[in-house]
């Protein structure tokens, strides 16, 4: 099956080992995995501050980089989502219109490819450690993404996934909102590393990059106890 591997800001600038080992996942199980060096952003930093001239053109630009009938796939929900969610009206009365419906309809985040798509759960992955997984915005209220990286996780052997409270609450980062609302933002990142501590986890693991930067940032800047995972980082480890 051929893929078209989309790798959002974050991971290309700041972890780009989760680009990569989401395309060892995909080679393993069998994937042609085509990478266009010329893709930038999805637009969403722009559209979620309210610059919609901004965002649509990057989004444009998005929909001439990935041209096709290949399945799109990224390691990021928050992305994804914005994709789908958001590019209908973006291009509403627009010539982009009917190409912005096709590749909104092909992307798909890591997880939901993995288990709507090529019907995996489980990969071969080995990683030793107790895990909780936090629900990120983008990946569970846009996407509809829950039980997948759930049954993932469940597969890795030597892992013990444990469920903390408030599983589903944002962890505060948000984009712009952590700059804008920065007391408010680090309070949510307190609560959600509180109750990540609650559950004697070793990791917390989420589909975006994004939200788990912003919560590095107040377990580093706190010296707290704690690590985080993309679970693109999970699945590869051992295949």
């Amino acid at each position: 099956m051929n893929v078209q591997l989309f790798i959002p800001c974050f991971i290309d600038q700041l972890y780009p080992d989760v680009g990569m080992n989401t395309v060892k996942i995909l080679e393993k199980l069998g994937c042609n995995v085509s990478y266009n060096p010329q893709q930038t952003c999805c637009g969403q930093p722009a559209y979620n501050a309210g610059y919609m001239n901004e965002a649509r053109a990057v989004s444009e630009k998005f929909i001439e980089d990935f041209t096709g009938d290949d399945y799109i796939v990224a390691p990021s929900g928050s992305c994804v989502g914005y994709v789908r969610e958001s590019f209908a009206s973006i291009f509403e009365n627009s010539i982009y219109l009917q190409e912005a419906n096709k590749v909104s309809k092909r992307s798909y985040e890591l997880s939901e490819f993995l288990i709507d798509i090529l019907k995996v759960e489980d990969i071969g992955s080995t990683f030793n450690a107790k895990v909780t997984y936090h629900d990120s915005c983008g990946a569970l209220r846009e996407c509809g993404i829950k039980s997948g990286p759930r049954k993932l996780l469940s597969k890795v052997k030597g892992l013990e996934l444990i469920e903390m409270k408030e599983s589903e609450t944002c962890c505060g980062f948000g984009g712009t909102f952590a700059v804008k609302y920065e007391p408010i933002s680090i309070g949510m990142a307190q609560t959600k590393v509180k109750s990540a501590l609650e559950t004697g986890a070793e990791y917390i693991v989420s589909t975006d990059i994004s939200c788990l930067m912003h919560i590095e940032g107040y377990i580093k800047n706190q010296n707290v106890n704690l690590k985080i995972a993309h679970l693109a980082d999970i699945l590869s480890h051992g295949i």
